[in-house]
């Protein structure tokens, strides 16, 4: 249903250059936006599709706005503005209530009469499942889990004894929570596994995309603290704790007992040795791999960027031979520094 621009102005608090009652229907790029749709401006690259827009409106900042040729909703963060009104747009349904008839439920779990249990999903012994949860298409949420209100298991999603989930959480599907870490004691050319007795606690609004996994600590809890957004096919080792409000990008791998702080923002395909402290405000570039701890807020790489291939592999030979270069500067520093002032004059003269 179509929503005035004028109350989408007044319920996100945003200047109106325009009329308040077009309506708005859609949302879409600036590039292929037509009637009906509302689209935004955040990132300068954009720029330029700006003033050939034949959307209904844009939203955007004050600095943009005099090349709107439509109307305009001015906000200070356009991008985070136009989230909400696609929240608004696109809102969900309503979330079913009860159980499939395919659903396998413990006796002894208590599960609030407003959740949904879905085809194929089962809910074990002391599990603990709130207001408004959605537990999706064979998930398996197994003994003595809790999971808190109007949070939702997508589908085929596993929470492992014990996981503690908080309120308004999203799990995509594929998503495993509480599997053993990667715990191995060496013995006499072998293995001795080391039990797994701790287990996973999530904070409220920590979004966890596809296929990502966060395993159960050795001993004590693994942390994701709240407002945390993993996206997919992320590892999250044991024993760590991820500080509130971070974001980890898709292939990211982080090994055992590493504490990262809050608001960090983590690229795609970084790596992270384990037992590492990083501070909040750190922000990672994609596939940079950290093998100390960062004490100081920043920006951060640790990857080459690309180039013609040609002029890479030359590049990529000079590197390794920076080892053996740097010694025969050195060498050539001491002996330029070694010989005195009057040997240097008399074979001047």
């Amino acid at each position: 249903m179509p929503v005035p621009l004028g109350e989408l102005a007044a319920r996100f608090g945003c200047e109106l250059r325009g009329d308040p009652d077009t309506p708005i229907e859609r949302v879409s790029t600036l590039q292929e936006a037509g009637a009906g749709a509302i689209t935004f401006l955040a990132n300068s690259r954009y720029r330029r599709h700006l003033p050939g827009t034949r959307a209904a409106a844009v939203v955007l900042d004050a600095s943009t706005v005099d090349d709107c040729p439509t109307n305009a909703l001015i906000a200070a963060n356009p991008y985070a503005t136009y989230a909400r009104i696609a929240q608004v747009l696109y809102a969900e349904a309503a979330s079913p209530s009860g159980r499939h008839a395919s659903a396998v439920i413990e006796a002894d779990a208590a599960v609030d009469p407003t959740a949904w249990i879905g085809p194929n999903a089962y809910v074990g012994a002391g599990a603990k499942i709130g207001a408004r949860v959605q537990v999706g298409p064979h998930s398996v949420v197994f003994d003595h889990v809790v999971i808190g209100a109007d949070t939702r298991l997508v589908a085929h999603v596993t929470l492992c004894a014990g996981v503690r989930l908080g309120e308004r959480c999203l799990l995509h599907p594929g998503v495993v929570i509480g599997a053993d870490g990667f715990g191995h004691a060496p013995d006499q050319g072998g293995y001795v596994k080391i039990p797994q007795i701790g287990s996973v606690l999530v904070g409220d609004d920590v979004e966890i995309g596809a296929n990502s996994t966060i395993d159960r600590a050795a001993i004590g809890d693994t942390v994701i603290e709240r407002g945390v957004k993993i996206d997919n096919q992320v590892q999250v080792g044991h024993n760590c704790h991820i500080g509130e409000h971070t974001v980890i990008s898709g292939c990211v791998g982080i090994s055992g007992s590493v504490t990262v702080g809050r608001r960090c923002m983590i690229g795609g395909m970084v790596g992270i040795v384990g037992h590492l402290q990083i501070t909040d405000d750190v922000y990672l570039t994609g596939k940079t791999m950290v093998t100390h701890s960062i004490t100081r807020p920043g920006l951060y790489s640790g990857q080459l960027p690309f180039d013609e291939a040609r002029r890479f592999r030359r590049n990529s030979a000079r590197f390794q031979q920076l080892d053996e270069l740097a010694r025969r500067v050195r060498a050539l520093e001491k002996g330029a520094g070694a010989a005195p002032e009057d040997e240097q004059d008399g074979k001047d003269t």
